[in-house]
């Protein structure tokens, strides 16, 4: 039997299973590359420790006591990656210029009125829908011959939700989960040399798959003096844990070709590749409130050498040999009051790289530090006709600077471009908006 038939039926049986789980891929959540709704995005993240929106579900969920009032809540968030690689074989230097645009759909409410306790225990879920809404599941892993960047592209379907409550005067608790997908499939079928197959057999199921956040905030205020103002008035700290989560495609293919692979020996292979990772995260955050403006500062601290396990297991990219690194990301951001109806925004972050590694076999990964600046503008349309609440509008624009870095093109593919010199960049638009209604 030739070698070279049992490859040929692997991709046969491959190509047929794609057809009916379109995928697209990328190492980045919305929320931890981008910012949720357009505060978080205005302050780069800064403030998003001390949300009182439903954002908070996800970033620090113990805040979703501070505003009492539910929520209802929906955005639309937009970004662009002009991403650039540019080496002696290439006739331009842009690499990527895929866009982003998710929509978000947030809910806040106080459930303490289902029991018979007259305790406040909130309740918020956050949900992000790429393409518009109409993409659940949509990504693409796969090894370059160019090159690419390790976070930015599309982001598949996430839910998050929480519930928080006051465990004494000033000091809260709160706990979420957040829900990605698993995807397992499995195929078998008979096939000849043409792709013609028969006799096909298709499973295919999405599970979900559960990490947890985990959060505390103390008001310093609210604890030693709730009824006046005072030196610590407006002063609160607050730290989160995130727990590592991703997403999963496994594929498993049996494969029959009469004559050449019999059924009593069928071709069997399987392939397991991992998108949407976020590392095991802990932030440690706190802010000065003062009526007219508000300032805050965090440190996050972000386990990614932890992916190079899932690397190791991924039968697309285990080739590559990446190495990774924990890294610190600095925050600050401000909001400045105009009244009671107007806010500004802004922020400031540096983001270092985790890829370690300048040479990546075949998948050629890229990933550089980055200075990431934003702006925002938050407005309280005032009551009207049937509104208990003013309505809230937030808009958010965040600018991110990749700096310039060297890496090494290696492919092991025969008659590829191997050991060529790229120098990578590029910025990121983000353009963010929302709508609350508040009940």
């Amino acid at each position: 039997m030739p070698f070279s038939i049992r490859p040929l039926a692997g991709v046969t049986a491959f190509s047929a299973l794609m057809m009916t789980t379109g995928v697209h891929a990328n190492m980045g959540t919305i929320g931890n590359t981008y910012g949720l709704f357009p505060q978080d995005v205005a302050t780069t993240q800064a403030l998003s420790m001390f949300n009182q929106e439903v954002s908070a579900t996800y970033y620090n969920p113990s805040r979703l006591v501070k505003d009492q009032r539910g929520e209802l809540s929906t955005g639309l968030l937009q970004a662009e990656a002009k991403l650039e690689a540019a080496g002696p074989d290439r006739s331009g230097d842009l690499l990527s210029r895929t866009p982003t645009a998710s929509v978000l759909l947030g809910l806040k409410t106080d459930l303490s009125k289902l029991t018979t306790f007259d305790h406040p225990m909130f309740l918020g879920a956050v949900i992000g829908v790429e393409n518009y809404g109409f993409s659940l599941l949509e990504f693409q892993s796969e090894t370059s011959e160019g090159g690419q960047f390790l976070e930015y592209d599309r982001q598949p379907l996430f839910v998050s939700v929480g519930g928080a409550t006051e465990l004494f005067r000033g000091f809260s608790g709160g706990l979420s989960a957040r829900a990605t997908l698993n995807n397992n499939a499995t195929l078998t079928t008979t096939t000849d040399l043409a792709g013609n197959t028969q006799y096909e057999s298709l499973n295919v199921q999405a599970e979900p798959a559960l990490s947890f956040t985990l959060s505390n905030t103390l008001d310093l205020g609210e604890m030693f003096c709730p009824y006046y103002d005072c030196a610590v008035t407006g002063l609160e700290f607050a730290v989160a844990y995130q727990q590592r989560s991703y997403s999963r495609t496994k594929v498993e293919a049996t494969t029959v070709i009469p004559g050449l692979i019999p059924a009593s020996d069928p071709l069997n292979f399987t392939i397991q590749t991992y998108d949407s990772f976020q590392p095991t995260t802990i932030t440690a955050g706190t802010q000065f409130d003062r009526g007219s403006i508000r300032i805050g500062a965090a440190l996050e601290y972000q386990e990614w050498s932890t992916l190079e396990d899932q690397f190791s297991s991924d039968t697309i990219k285990d080739q590559a040999g990446a190495e990774f690194e924990d890294i610190m990301i600095p925050r600050l951001g401000a909001e400045y009051r105009l009244g009671e109806s107007f806010s500004l925004l802004g922020g400031f972050s540096y983001r270092p790289t985790a890829l370690k590694s300048t040479q990546t076999v075949d998948v050629n990964l890229f990933d550089t530090d980055r200075y990431i600046v934003g702006v925002g503008l938050s407005a309280k349309v005032g009551k009207q006709m049937f509104l208990a609440h003013p309505l809230q509008i937030d808009l958010g624009y965040q600018r991110q600077e990749l700096v310039d870095r060297d890496f090494t093109i290696a492919n092991s593919r025969p008659g590829t471009a191997n050991n060529i010199e790229v120098t990578t960049g590029g910025s990121v638009d983000v353009f963010s908006g929302s709508i609350s209604l508040k009940f």
